[in-house]
C-alpha cells in the first residue's frame, strides 16, 4: 500500500480468521482450553453470556455442538423473544443446539454478580460457566499461542480488544523488544484493569481513539475504509474489531507515530459472522454496506 511505502512501515496480518469457518481467531483460542476443562471436570452442558450479534455467542454454540456439548446462551435483551429468528447471529447458534435465556438490559448487568450466577445454576443445573468474551484464565492462556516463534522479528503487536482477554494473552506470549497495543471497542479505558489481572509485564497500552462511539457503533468512514481494503488485499474484516484496529493502526502511520523500519504485525481475530448482522442495520440507516 502506497502509505506503508511512503513511511517505510512494514505491517502484516495474522490471519487467525481462517483457523476455523465458525470457532475463528480469539474464540477459537478463547475456548480451547476451557472445552478441555469442561470435559475434565465432566461437565456436559456450557453457559455463558452475550448480546445479540456476540462472536462469543455463536462461536460457543458451534464448538459446543463440535464437541458434543450442550450450551445455553444468556441474551441481553428481553426484546429479542419472539425476534431473534431474524438476528443471523443467534439463528445460526440456535441451529447448532444453543438454547436462550434471554434477560432484560437492567438484569444483564449482574452477569458477574455470584447471586445472580447462582439462580442461573439452580434454573439450569450444574454447568461450566463461561463469562461474556471468554475471558478467564484458561483463555488468555489459549491467546497467548497466537504468537509464535516467527513472529519474534516485529517491533509492534496490534490486537482490538473487547474483553481483554487476546490482548492479555499477547502481552504475556510478546518478547522484551516488543510492544503490544490494543485497540478497544469499547469507550473508557477500564479494560486497564481487566487486562493487569492476567499480565506480567508492562510493555503495552490501549489505544482508545478509535472505538467510533463504542461496541458496534460505525460511520460511513470506517465503512469505506474495511470495503476498500477489501477490494486492495482481498481480506475481508469485521466492523466491530479488526476493521477499528487497522483503521487506528493506519491513522497512527499517517501521524508519523511509528519510525521508519518499524515491524508491525496486527491481529484478524475474526468475527466476520458479524457483518450480515451489521449490514441489516447498516439497511435500515440507509447508510453504505460492507462487503461480504
Amino acid at each position: 500500500m502506497p502509505l506503508l511505502r511512503e513511511k517505510g512501515i512494514r505491517l502484516y496480518l495474522k490471519r487467525e480468521d481462517t483457523i476455523h469457518p465458525f470457532v475463528s481467531g480469539n474464540k477459537y483460542r478463547k475456548l480451547k482450553y476451557n472445552l478441555l476443562e469442561a470435559k475434565k471436570h465432566g461437565k456436559d452442558t456450557l453457559l455463558t453470556f452475550g448480546g445479540a450479534f456476540s462472536n462469543h455467542i455463536a462461536a460457543t454454540a458451534y464448538a459446543g455442538w463440535e464437541q458434543g456439548l450442550k450450551t445455553i446462551g444468556v441474551i441481553r435483551g428481553e426484546e429479542l423473544v419472539g425476534k431473534w429468528q431474524n438476528n443471523p447471529t443467534l439463528k445460526l447458534a440456535h441451529e447448532h443446539g444453543m438454547q436462550f435465556h434471554f434477560v432484560s438490559r437492567s438484569d444483564y448487568r449482574y452477569k458477574n454478580d455470584p447471586s445472580f450466577i447462582e439462580k442461573l445454576k439452580e434454573q439450569f443445573g450444574d454447568v461450566y460457566l463461561l463469562p461474556e468474551g471468554g475471558t478467564n484464565a484458561l483463555a488468555v492462556k489459549g491467546c497467548s499461542e497466537i504468537l509464535t516463534d516467527e513472529d519474534v522479528t516485529f517491533d509492534y503487536i496490534c490486537s482490538a480488544a473487547g474483553t481483554g482477554g487476546t490482548v492479555a494473552g499477547l502481552i504475556n506470549a510478546s518478547r522484551p523488544h516488543q510492544s503490544v497495543l490494543g485497540f478497544p471497542a469499547l469507550k473508557g479505558d477500564f479494560l486497564i484493569e481487566e487486562i493487569c489481572t492476567f499480565v506480567h509485564n508492562d510493555r503495552w497500552k490501549l489505544v482508545t481513539d478509535y472505538h467510533f462511539g463504542g461496541y458496534a457503533k460505525v460511520d460511513q468512514q470506517l465503512i469505506a475504509f474495511i470495503n476498500l481494503f477489501k477490494s486492495e488485499t482481498g481480506i475481508p474484516l469485521d466492523p466491530t474489531y479488526t476493521g477499528k484496529m487497522l483503521f487506528g493502526i493506519f491513522d497512527l502511520i499517517k501521524q508519523d507515530v511509528f519510525e521508519p523500519g518499524t515491524q508491525i504485525l496486527a491481529i484478524h481475530t475474526g468475527g466476520l459472522q458479524g457483518i450480515k448482522g451489521m449490514n441489516l442495520v447498516l439497511k435500515k440507516k440507509n447508510l453504505p454496506l460492507l462487503d461480504v
